[in-house]
């Protein structure tokens, strides 16, 4: 790394070993590398390259005539071409394939805990909103209770009121005015309840969607 990639033109064989190689393959420098993709759902979301491990006992006649190629001082060459692993070429690439499987096997297991810790969120968000959303309804069809059994006795007091002073009497207005105040606030209510039932109906379907 340090001789061959510290040079001009070592660096830029490098950098094309990197971008094209595939798979388990020996780069321009005799040495093995791997090349595996990060995917998630079909998708590729990158690579990840490494390797730099000797099949077999280097030869240094190659080394020595890479090295000149490079303009690298072919003995310091030679010396940290000695420092690097050797490993059958059997073992690399059953090595790269286990660590290929086990960054995937990652991946899709931090992606699956991420979407469902998002999903329990959710689910616990307009839980609780359609947990507030009902007992608003209930006050409210409470008041509605309340309301009609007003409504009932200012009808009976109406009845009377007419019966003894006649449509016109001014109790009778009072009453009626009253009743009119009371029909206000049952649309209102109305309205709120219609309003809290659509959002328990939009919080179930964002939990469906999720």
């Amino acid at each position: 790394m340090k001789h061959t990639r510290g040079c001009s033109e070592g660096a830029k064989r490098c950098q094309r070993c990197d971008a094209t190689g595939q798979g388990t393959y020996e780069c321009h420098a005799g040495l093995m590398d791997f090349s595996m993709d990060i995917i998630l759902n079909g998708e590729k979301l990158g690579k990840m390259i490494g390797g730099q491990v000797l099949p077999m006992a280097p030869n240094e006649e190659k080394f020595t005539s890479i090295a000149q190629e490079l303009g690298i001082d072919p003995e310091a060459y030679i010396r940290a071409v000695k420092k690097v692993p050797v490993r059958s070429e059997k073992s690399i690439r059953a090595a790269a394939a286990l660590l290929e499987d086990v960054v995937n096997s990652f991946v899709l297991q931090e992606y699956m805990n991420n979407t469902e810790y998002k999903k329990i969120k959710i689910w616990e968000e307009e839980l609780a909103n359609a947990t507030g959303t009902v007992a608003r309804i209930k006050e409210n069809t409470r008041e509605l209770e309340s309301i009609a059994s007003k409504q009932t006795i200012m009808a009976l007091n109406a009845s009377i009121e007419t019966a003894r002073v006649g449509a016109v009497g001014a109790g009778f207005g009072i009453i009626a005015k009253q009743m009119g105040v009371f029909s206000k606030q049952s649309a209102e209510i109305y309205k709120t309840i219609t309003e809290d039932a659509n959002k328990i109906s939009d919080s179930i379907n964002r939990m469906n969607q999720t």
